[in-house]
């Protein structure tokens, strides 16, 4: 047993740090590792809530990396502006304009000599004491924050070296994603900057899609899967701390109901343990989990986001706009017929567009309007605040994929037909999901 005490809410549950049952995959967390060392910008994506934040806190110190937090609001300018201020620099918005028309920006750092910065384009101030002179440096530089070349330049003026990690990069609106991927070849080739992009999709190639100049300048890192035997050490790890012992069939029953989910696992592991009344460490081994229905405390964990998945379906099948075909309703009949196996799969194009004309009113419909739709599916979402998001087109594979793990253990639990009938779709619709979807 670990000698230590240990709060439950530190092991078990949701936390802001990194869990103190962290779980290293060898699938995930060596070749994160490995990827750090090839001098590539590195992509972490997967669903939802499944430790990519926890993945990179664990395997970085903080002194190692800066990080961003992307929005739905965020320019290209502003995330770069933002680049440079987490660096170190001071922004303030110049009266001089770029060629578009935008302001740029003065940038100013100021620091000891031992900070490294460079001395081009800076002055140098020496202020006298009776002990000794101490000399500081400063940097002043006008900037045009959307240029990738002067960003690059501003960095290399202070020898910035620190990995820049850019968290919910899916939040970014698809064109500024897309301007991004274009930057990041830039940085690749002009400067020895390495980006740590993390974003929620299933789609190992999304920067490529975006910018095919990027193939070799990238590795991605897949932290959505959880395999029921890791899913078991991170209940065990946590046992041990705690000192306790969870029931073996509350605990297979927990692993096989999840969805691999390793955030639902964490949460009942959580309530397991509040109540039996386990708040720390054991003083002596507990058993705990005997008595617990494990089905309705999972679907307890899920019930409490129904106000979220209800929203979710509400506002996604409104569209942008009200328009005559509504293709945004309709894009989620499949969603809405399939088993939760066959979600975990992905819907594909094709089928998505089959179960659409067999049953939209105005059939067949142009496969121009689904694609189009089914490109902006995350758009939509970050514009009516649905966050994070749950449903993800990969337009690589051209699959419909869900990527809040939690909206599948939700839906298993609610009859489909009433769902489908809350959004004005088919109660009965007709056609045929296959069992096997690849």
């Amino acid at each position: 047993m670990d000698p230590a005490i240990h709060k439950t809410s530190d092991v078990f549950g949701i936390q802001r740090d990194i869990p103190k049952n962290y779980v290293t995959r060898s699938n995930v967390d060596d070749l994160f590792v490995e990827s750090l060392t090839q001098d590539k910008h590195i992509v972490v994506y997967g669903s939802s809530k499944q430790g990519k934040t926890s993945l990179r806190k664990y395997n970085l110190n903080p002194d190692e990396y800066i990080t961003i937090t992307c929005s739905n609001t965020t320019t290209l300018s502003q995330l770069q502006a933002s680049i440079l201020k987490e660096a170190g620099y001071t922004i303030e918005q110049s009266s001089t304009r770029t060629v578009n028309g935008e302001s740029k920006i003065n940038a100013k750092v100021s620091g000891g000599l031992n900070l490294g910065v460079a001395r081009i384009g800076s002055a140098i101030a020496t202020d006298m004491t009776d002990s000794e002179e101490l000399q500081t440096l400063e940097v002043s530089l006008e900037l045009d924050p959307s240029d990738t070349n002067d960003i690059i330049r501003a960095l290399r003026e202070i020898e910035f070296g620190r990995l820049i990690v850019l968290e919910d990069f899916h939040y970014l609106q698809i064109d500024i994603q897309e301007a991004f991927s274009y930057a990041l070849k830039a940085y690749h080739e002009n400067s020895n900057l390495t980006f740590i992009i993390v974003g929620v999709w299933l789609d190992e190639n999304r920067l490529i899609q975006y910018n095919g100049d990027l193939t070799g300048r990238v590795l991605a890192v897949n932290a959505d899967a959880w395999s029921d035997v890791q899913l078991g050490e991170v209940i065990e790890k946590g046992e041990a701390m705690l000192n306790l012992k969870i029931a073996d069939e509350a605990k297979s029953l927990l692993i096989t109901g999840c969805f691999e989910s390793v955030y639902i696992v964490q949460d009942a592991c959580f309530r397991i343990c509040e109540s039996a009344g386990i708040h720390q460490t054991a003083s002596d081994l507990k058993s705990v989990g005997a008595n617990i229905d494990v089905r309705s405390l999972v679907q307890e964990i899920v019930g409490e986001q129904s106000a979220r998945y209800e929203a979710f379906l509400s506002a996604f099948s409104g569209g942008f706009q009200e328009t005559r075909l509504e293709m945004y309703k309709w894009v989620l009949l499949p969603v809405l017929m399939a088993e939760s196996i066959q979600l975990e799969q992905g819907i594909s194009w094709s089928i998505i567009r089959r179960i659409v004309d067999e049953n939209h009113p105005d059939s067949p419909i142009n496969p121009g309007n689904l694609t189009q739709a089914l490109a902006a599916v995350a758009s939509l979402q970050v514009k009516t605040k649905i966050s994070p998001i749950i449903i993800d087109y990969d337009q690589t594979r051209r699959l419909l994929n869900v990527v809040d793990r939690g909206f599948l253990v939700w839906l298993d639990y609610q009859d489909r037909a009433e769902v489908r009938d809350s959004v004005s779709l088919p109660r009965d619709p007709k056609g045929i999901i296959p069992r096997r979807l690849a």
